[in-house]
Parts: structure tokens; sequence; C-alpha cells
């Protein structure tokens, strides 16, 4: 796609999309004008009609629309007006809209050019996607830079569409950790990964024993973006678990979402590569313990014991509470090789966050107040939602095991995501700044893009906005 800018409007193009917000008055573009019985800009409407200046699509965004109704608006339009999509398309944005709005409208409109349809014979591709095709854009001030990080934030949102949407027998830990290594080559991160041998002498102990029943190589992928003169040092983990049977405790239920259990990793990955992008002048180390939960004879068992990176003996009550041992040994090794200054992980950790909040909000775990606020206010600004959920003593008894020093899974059938948390926590060695972030409500789901459940890549761009607001 190429990116024309124009300062005043000809008819260049047969599509011309124009954002309006809500009124009562009429709306006019040129000398074409729309009475407000007709259309109004009301939110999750658009009028389309042909005049003399082509194809005029009004793009209703209601009366005060916040990021995400911008974002899902152009969406929309991009998924499924694509028809209207020839070779050339104008957007004209109001001198009223703000250059955020101008972002989120970018890369609403890319990311419409999705589809899921990965493996079928008339997979079409969308024309935004074309090399040839021409987008004018004429703002009142200069957008370049907000229109670039728009087309930056779409980017690599569809690359987490991928890696989650894709099947396990293509996205394994594999799959994971060569996509990092090219795209921290292109983008400019650094990578190394630890095999099955490499995380034996390191002592990953905890993270190999999820894997251990899976002939597919578990990959312990490290990335770091380091720029000069860095202003702050931001540590991510994310959970990458390929596919997850439950183990021995094996899945009842839901099994053939499974796929998406290494959303949070994917979020980690699509935001190594968005951070790098935009150039953001912070350092930052992400973990993507990768590996798949399997069934086999060489599974671990309930009641096992285990070691971990930490030098702590947990006793396994459930297989299938696998992602938090992974999750371990990543926050363990990052505070201790690197210790950055904050600390956050990012995972499809419990049935429980989900039971909470449904699918509006992703829960949020931390002690530190500045840092849940800040991330509750990068999430607001987007639209990916935080709430936070208390880490009190009162909980602690739940991860408690006479055996080992620690157990894996409280056995209860209340304060899940909690006792998860609490379990995570042992293991940050008492971090001041860390936060955990459990999106298993969020990060695949159903909606209007989709008649099955699909990524949302939720996660990407919360990180990377929580970073730039430092």
């Amino acid at each position: 796609m190429k990116i024309n800018y124009i300062d005043t409007f000809t008819s260049l193009t047969s599509l011309v999309i124009i954002p309006v917000f809500e009124t009562e008055d009429e709306i006019q573009f040129q000398d074409f004008k729309v009475a407000s019985k007709l259309f109004s800009g009301k939110k999750d409407t658009h009028y389309i009609t042909e005049t003399t200046l082509g194809y005029l699509l009004f793009l209703g965004l209601g009366k005060t629309p916040d990021y995400k109704t911008i974002k899902t608006a152009f969406r929309r339009i991009s998924a499924k007006q694509s028809s209207h999509f020839d070779q050339e398309a104008t957007l004209v944005f109001p001198k009223n809209f703000e250059n955020e709005s101008i972002e989120a409208a970018i890369s609403g409109l890319i990311i419409g050019t999705y589809k899921l349809g990965h493996y079928k014979k008339d997979n079409t591709t969308h024309p935004l996607t074309q090399d040839k095709f021409t987008v004018h854009i004429m703002c009142e001030d200069n957008c370049q830079e907000w229109v670039e990080n728009g087309f930056k934030i779409a980017n690599a949102q569809l690359e987490t569409f991928n890696l989650v949407d894709l099947p396990p027998n293509n996205i394994t830990p594999e799959h994971l950790s060569k996509w990092a290594i090219e795209t921290g080559k292109k983008y400019g991160f650094s990578v190394e990964v630890f095999g099955r041998e490499k995380s034996k002498v390191i002592g990953l102990h905890s993270f190999l024993a999820v894997g251990q029943g899976s002939n597919r190589e578990p990959q312990f992928i490290i990335m770091d973006y380091h720029p000069n003169d860095s202003k702050k040092h931001i540590g991510l983990v994310g959970k990458g678990i390929t596919f997850d049977t439950g183990g021995l405790n094996i899945k009842v239920a839901g099994m053939v979402h499974m796929k998406c259990d290494m959303a949070g990793g994917a979020a980690v990955l699509g935001a190594m590569q968005l951070i790098a992008d935009l150039k953001l002048p912070y350092r930052v180390t992400a973990i993507v313990p990768a590996c798949e939960n399997s069934v086999d004879a060489k599974s671990f068992l309930p009641s096992d014991v285990i070691q971990s990176y930490s030098g702590s003996s947990i006793e396994i009550i459930d297989t299938d509470a696998e992602g938090r041992l992974t999750l371990a040994d990543g926050l363990s090794y990052l505070i201790k090789n690197y210790n950055p200054e904050t600390v956050i992980d990012i995972a499809t950790l419990t049935g429980s966050s989900l039971a909470t909040f449904g699918y509006e909000c992703g829960a949020l775990f931390t002690n530190n107040e500045s840092l849940s606020q800040n991330l509750q206010n990068a999430g607001n600004e987007i639209g990916e939602l935080l709430w936070q959920l208390p880490l009190w003593d009162a909980y602690k008894p739940d991860i408690e095991s006479e055996i080992a020093d620690v157990k894996n899974y409280s056995g209860k059938p209340v304060a899940g995501a909690i006792s998860a948390a609490k379990f995570l926590e042992y293991f940050t060695n008492n971090h001041s700044s860390w936060a955990h972030l459990d999106i298993a409500g969020v990060s695949f789901i159903d909606d209007e893009f989709a008649k099955t459940k699909h990524a949302s890549a939720y996660g990407v761009h919360l990180i990377t906005k929580f970073i730039q607001n430092q």
C-alpha cells in the first residue's frame, strides 16, 4: 500500500471516507449535504452515496468517541465494505480530529484487512494489502507521524493475530523462536533461545517439567531491545503454551480453543516488534517460555515434586495449572539475570479471571499502586481495559505445601485467579514493581469480525502504551 498526503481535496478516487461526529445539523462535505434525518453521525452507523465527487462514505463516530470506538469503526468499514476499495481511496480527517484519533483510524483500517481463512483455496487478499493500492490522506496539520504509528500498531497486531489463530501444528515452540529471531533481525533487538538441553544445564526445571510430555522441543526465548541512552529498563514475561491439553489432568471441555494458550506470549512478541518499530527510548527485556503441555508416558504427574530455577521446590496438584510453572522460571530468570526496574507478566492463566470479568477486561495484580494506575491509564487510553484484584496475604495459605516449598494449585473452587497470582508473586523475589495480567477472557474472543473465536491481540498495544507513557 502507498500513502499520499494531500492538502486540499480533489476527486482523486472513487471512494472517499469522511469520519463525522454526531450532530443534529446537516452534514456537509464540499457542496454535498446530508440531512440529519437521513444520517446524523451516530456511533456504529455509516452512510454511502454516489456523487460527482465519487462514492462518499460518511462514517458515524458518535458525539465523543474514544480510541477503541474510532478504531472499530474503521476496522468495520475495511472488513465489511471491502468491495468499495478498488485501487485508491481518500481519507478526509476533519479539523477537530485529534492525532490519537488519526492513529486509531489508520490502525483500524489496516487490521480490518485480516481474515481467518488462512488455509482456504479461495482465500483472497484485501485490496488494501496490495502494493499498488494508494491511500490519499487529507488532514489539517502534519499527521504523518500518527499515520505511521497507526500502521506500526496494526502490523504488530496482525502478526499477533496470526500467531494465535494459526493451528498448533504450525505455531509450535520452534516456530515462535524462529519468529522472534527473524523479527529481531528486522526490527533491531537481540534474541537468545535455550532448547531442552541448555535449559537443563541452566536449571529451568519447572519450565521443562511442563514440556516433558511433548515431542516438540521447548524453547525458552529471551529478547532484548537495548537502545542507546535508554531511560528505563522494563521486563516482560509471556506465557507461551502453544497447546494445552491439561496434561494428565486432561481438560474435559474447550480443548479445541487451547491453541490460544500462548496468547500472552504472542502479546509479548508483538509488543517487542512494536516497541522496536517505534524506536522507544527504553530498554525492554522479554522472555517467552514456549512449550506444549501434552499427554504422554513422560508427562509430569499430579503429586510430583519438581524443582525450579529459583531453587524452590513445587508440589504439583494439577498439571492443568501449567502456565504458572513456566512463568515462574521466566520471572526468576529475568529478575536474577537482568533485574529490570519494572516487571510485567501476561498470560491466559485462569478461567477464574474469565468468570470474574467475562470478556470485558483483563485482571490486574500488583502491590505497587503507581504501577497499577499507570497500567490502567494506558489501557483506558486505547480501550484495553484492566481492573485490579487483591494480592492480600490472606490468600497465601492457598499455595502452601506440606511436602514442598509451594504448590501450584489451591484445589479450591474459589479465588483461582488470585491464588495463581500469589504463586507467581512467590517467584518475583519481592520485586517492588511487578504486575501480573491475566488475560484469559480478552485474548481469544467472539465478535463481529469472524464467525468463530479468534485472536484480539490484547496486550500488544497496552504494553507499548504503558512504556510510551513512562
